[in-house]
């Protein structure tokens, strides 16, 4: 096996929406020869945890554990959480009475590619649709900003952007699902913050990274954990949320 910790903005593995690029796996096969291969995919603006395999029957094991949904993929993102209007009516009732989000959520919604945006996915039933489960767990509260960690049952194509974004939470900076109106601007956050003018948000990027990975090892068939530390830009910006609050009842979960 091999793992890496992509960058974001980096796509895995050609196909229709990479003609041209660069990706991962040209990288990794100029290195290591043309017979690895990668286990699973992560969205090109995702960062985190890549898994690859050397070999054809360490591929078959570790995808298949994919496909049986026995690997435990664990994501953080950074979400902003909007009025609960602007969350599906089927799962509006899931938003806390404050209208927040609740401590821990799950969410059970198909998801389809969107015809009329190539490219991108939508929640809908019927022809093409495929089942799609996501369990979420707040872990810090910072007002309309909140840090989560997400659980994808599943394996689709933008699993958890399209979940959050119908949760009227969607990720922060995400191009495809996101408000763009909404910035993490430290002059917001600090009182009396000077240079407004030149200012640049703390985070561009999408705001999501696949933290950690867990699967059994082709070998020994013993479970084993990979993760991938946050990104800077990531750790900077928790920093900021967390030395501001102001007054924003910024909280903590456990």
């Amino acid at each position: 096996m091999l793992a890496f910790d992509k960058p974001g903005g980096l796509p895995v593995a050609p196909d229709r929406t990479t003609k041209g690029q660069e990706t991962l796996m040209d990288l990794v096969r100029a290195k290591y020869g043309a017979d690895v291969a990668n286990v699973h995919r992560l969205d090109t603006e995702a960062s985190g945890v890549l898994l690859c395999a050397k070999t054809k029957v360490a591929l078959d094991f570790l995808s298949g554990q994919f496909q049986s949904k026995t690997a435990d993929k664990r994501y953080l993102a950074l979400v902003t959480v909007l009025p609960v209007e602007r969350a599906m009516p089927a799962v509006a009732a899931l938003r806390s009475p404050d209208g927040g989000l609740p401590d821990t959520f799950t969410l059970d919604l198909p998801l389809v590619d969107d015809i009329r945006q190539p490219g991108k996915m939508r929640v809908g039933k019927g022809r093409g649709s495929r089942d799609c489960l996501t369990e979420f767990r707040v872990l810090e509260r910072f007002g309309r900003f909140v840090w989560v960690e997400g659980r994808p049952v599943t394996g689709r194509t933008h699993q958890l952007r399209v979940h959050l974004a119908a949760m009227g939470a969607p990720v922060l900076s995400d191009p495809l699902y996101g408000d763009p109106t909404v910035q993490l601007l430290l002059s917001d956050l600090k009182r009396g913050y000077k240079g407004r003018d030149e200012e640049k948000p703390l985070l561009t990027r999408l705001a999501l990274h696949a933290n950690e990975l867990t699967v059994k090892h082709p070998v020994t068939r013993e479970p084993f954990t990979l993760r991938a530390p946050l990104p800077p830009e990531f750790e900077i910006a928790l920093k900021y949320l967390r030395k501001f609050p102001a007054g924003r009842g910024r909280s903590r979960v456990f």
